[in-house]
């Protein structure tokens, strides 16, 4: 019988023009703009990069940053597991619906999601009015922007999870609870020790996505410095005034963001195979 070599053999000049070309690609659109970051950020020095970092208005979008993070990441872990459980290991109507809603903010344009808060929220929007008599402020607040950051980050925990869950089953759930554990003892040692590399995962993304939103955020911040501009909203008003090194500098701190989710979900990937666990969706 006649053999046949592999159907990926090629000669070694295609393998090594594809391998330049890929680096080539990653080098001139990923190496190139995240060194120029760092290098415009420290063209005066590192003291004006520090005196940058420093500015009151630059902490406090910090702070702002890290408050809207610090409430949507707990928040979409809360429903993602909730949903994850409730798809992966039972039937009911409207799952189907369920789905897609989970999947809307991937659909719709964070700009058109921070539109609608507005449409909904705002002094003229539908709920305005009963929200200005009872002095509840949400757009143009701390509270609109951490509503807008957590619409367009719950997709990622339960993105993660849901595959995860449903290719794991149902068995070691129904042999828990015929043993005569309860549904949160078989949550806590059965169905979380599974999905712990999931979970790790989907947070992660969920919280690089978080602090450095946009669009959504720019529509219901009102761009009030001191206020309601988080790091990605005051790294665009320096950047307008032409102060071109602070807003490298702030911007330097998205970058190491990046940079830190890099390796963190790197080191999750390289753990979850090295126990022999299910790896996370999309690794």
């Amino acid at each position: 019988m006649k053999k046949f070599g592999p159907a990926t053999r090629e000669a070694a000049w295609v393998k090594y023009s594809l391998l330049l070309l890929a680096l080539g690609y990653l080098l001139l659109f990923l190496a190139v703009p995240l060194l120029a970051v760092f290098v415009e950020a420290l063209r005066k020095g590192w003291l004006v990069y520090w005196e940058a970092l420093q500015e009151p208005d630059a902490v406090s979008a910090m702070r702002l940053t890290l408050l809207a993070a610090g409430i949507a990441v707990p928040a979409n872990v809360l429903f993602g597991l909730t949903a994850s459980w409730a798809i992966a290991k039972f039937d009911f109507r409207g799952k189907s619906l369920l789905l897609t809603l989970i999947d809307l903010p991937f659909a719709v344009s964070p700009v058109v999601s921070g539109l609608i808060y507005v449409l909904l929220f705002g002094a003229q929007g539908w709920l305005g009015p009963w929200l200005m008599a009872h002095d509840i402020k949400l757009i143009f607040a701390v509270p609109g922007i951490v509503l807008a950051t957590i619409f367009v980050t719950f997709p990622f925990v339960a993105r993660e999870l849901i595959p995860l869950m449903q290719a794991q089953g149902r068995e070691e759930e129904e042999a828990a609870i015929s043993l005569g554990a309860s549904g949160w003892q078989t949550f806590w040692r059965v169905t979380l020790p599974n999905i712990k590399w999931g979970l790790l995962y989907g947070v992660i993304l969920c919280n690089a996505r978080a602090m450095g939103e946009f669009g959504a955020v720019s529509v219901v911040s009102g761009h009030i410095r001191g206020l309601t501009n988080t790091l990605p909203l005051h790294v665009e008003i320096l950047y307008n005034e032409y102060n071109f090194v602070a807003a490298f500098s702030v911007a330097s701190l998205l970058t190491l963001l990046a940079l830190v989710t890099l390796l963190v979900k790197s080191l999750v990937e390289w753990h979850a195979r090295r126990s022999g666990a299910p790896l996370p969706h999309g690794v």
